[in-house]
């Protein structure tokens, strides 16, 4: 089995093959391997942001205040002092895995011929290969869409993956694009004073969570002076010199002009299979640079597979590494439960948020009869230990089975708790599992217990 791509996918997808005894090369276009994840994504936003969650004190103002900060002035040295160590740690771990299991790595640009051959041109001059194999996976993932519109210049105006080499934290944002990745650096460089302002054409964030949690979001980052230009389209975003430097001016087709230090432009994420010749396999990619494929993560062609983010949404690392995993066992006849469904969604907002399972929306279209059970955290005594008086849990059950549907979590550690639902949803179980169990005291997880008797007392008035 030959793998394309050393992200979540494709080094799940790789070490799978190798437990079932195949033989198993991974090839990677660069040195690091890890991929976006690792690299310029996941793992270092995600390190930043908890660096800007203790630096800003954001976790401590529901107790001493919004004025208290751990540093009083952060400068960007501050956020990314933690990011080289975790991703070099990862990274390590990353190839040690690998290299355990018997893999062998190959960098170099990799190309198909045919359904079974690969090309593989190295750098540095070290000429080219071909590699065949019975079963391939691709999983090189994505790359910023980039957009003629945004001058993106790594200074001023910035994509998503340009985002580590900000030289300094703006005094004022604008994020064009207000998805995942949009919303998460949003609310991150808000929480650090910054005065952002959010646009996007579509009408509500994140269409694809439950409603009442978005309109949660919504609230906060309003309070936390986040202006969201919603329902509108950018018409142009140009570099301009104002007396004190560079700035920003984004232009809306509403007449709208916004002026800022930097720009964000996170209008969404395209395939990386421009360089691997799909069409010499007799594949094609989407519009947008995605590889089709069924419910097995298999494409057209029966021995090529793709899972990660390169397949589209919901492009979480997590769902990933299971996709590169169930794909890998289909390949090769094992059996495997695919189920979809119980994928958990965590989106490292400021709030965090997570969910698993459907939502109301979901539940309404489907005239399932449900009922719905709530706790907040200001509830709760770790909520008021923890200072976060502005999380909120709901659980969604049917109504005459009281088989829990939906979990859906903002607030810290939602990311955390959403996973003792998940085990529920994934063993058809009943609310009642959560009015019946024992929770540790003082947890957050004794929202759930909470949760679910709001519900049951619900059904009868």
């Amino acid at each position: 089995m030959l793998v394309i791509g050393s992200g979540p996918a494709g080094h799940h997808a790789a070490i799978q093959g190798a437990k079932l005894r195949k033989r198993v090369m991974l090839v990677e276009r660069k040195q690091l391997l890890g991929g976006i994840c690792i690299n310029i994504g996941t793992i270092p936003s995600k390190t930043m942001r908890e660096a800007a969650l203790y630096l800003s004190g954001y976790r401590e103002h529901g107790i001493y205040g919004e004025s208290y900060r751990v540093k009083p002035k952060i400068t960007l040295d501050d956020l990314l002092v933690r990011v080289e160590p975790v991703v070099r740690n990862e990274t390590d771990v990353a190839r040690h895995q690998l290299q355990r299991n018997g893999i062998d790595l190959a960098t170099a640009d990799a190309s198909f011929v045919d359904a079974h051959t690969i090309k593989l041109s190295a750098a540095h001059d070290r000429g080219e290969q071909l590699v065949r194999a019975d079963k391939i996976v691709i999983a090189v993932g994505t790359a910023a869409a980039r957009d003629p519109q945004m001058p993106l210049d790594g200074n001023c105006v910035f994509s998503s993956d340009d985002m580590l080499g900000i030289e300094t934290i703006p005094r004022s944002l604008t994020v064009i694009g207000a998805g995942v990745i949009g919303c998460e650096y949003a609310s991150m460089f808000a929480a650090l004073g910054v005065q952002v302002t959010l646009v996007d054409m579509r009408p509500r964030l994140l269409p694809f969570v439950d409603a009442e949690i978005v309109e949660a979001l919504t609230y906060h980052l309003r309070e936390r002076r986040v202006t969201l230009r919603l329902g509108e389209r950018v018409e142009s975003v140009e570099r301009i010199e104002n007396g004190d430097g560079p700035h920003v001016r984004t232009v809306l087709a509403s007449g709208k002009q916004i002026i800022t230090d930097k720009a964000l432009c996170s209008t969404g994420r395209m395939g990386a299979t421009g360089s691997i010749n799909l069409a010499a396999a007799g594949l094609a990619a989407d519009p947008r640079g995605r590889v089709t494929v069924n419910q097995y993560y298999q494409t057209s062609i029966e021995n090529i597979y793709a899972a990660g983010d390169v397949i589209g949404f919901p492009s979480l690392a997590s769902t990933s590494m299971e996709q590169g995993r169930l794909a890998v066992c289909h390949a090769f006849g094992v059996k495997a439960r695919f189920a979809p469904e119980l994928f958990p969604y965590g989106i490292y907002t400021i709030p965090e948020i997570s969910f698993v399972g459907r939502n109301e929306e979901e539940l309404t279209a489907q005239g399932v009869p449900y009922e719905v059970g709530k706790a907040r955290y200001r509830e709760i005594a770790r909520g008021q230990i923890a200072g976060d008086t502005i999380g909120r849990m709901k659980l969604l059950f049917h109504r005459e089975s009281r088989e829990l549907l939906g979990v859906h979590i903002i607030g810290e550690g939602a990311v955390e708790s959403v996973h003792i639902g998940q085990a529920v949803l994934a063993h058809r179980g009943a609310i009642d599992y959560f009015i019946e169990t024992v929770f540790n005291y003082p947890t957050l997880a004794e929202c759930y217990k909470t949760a679910a008797f709001d519900g049951i007392n619900r059904l009868t008035g």
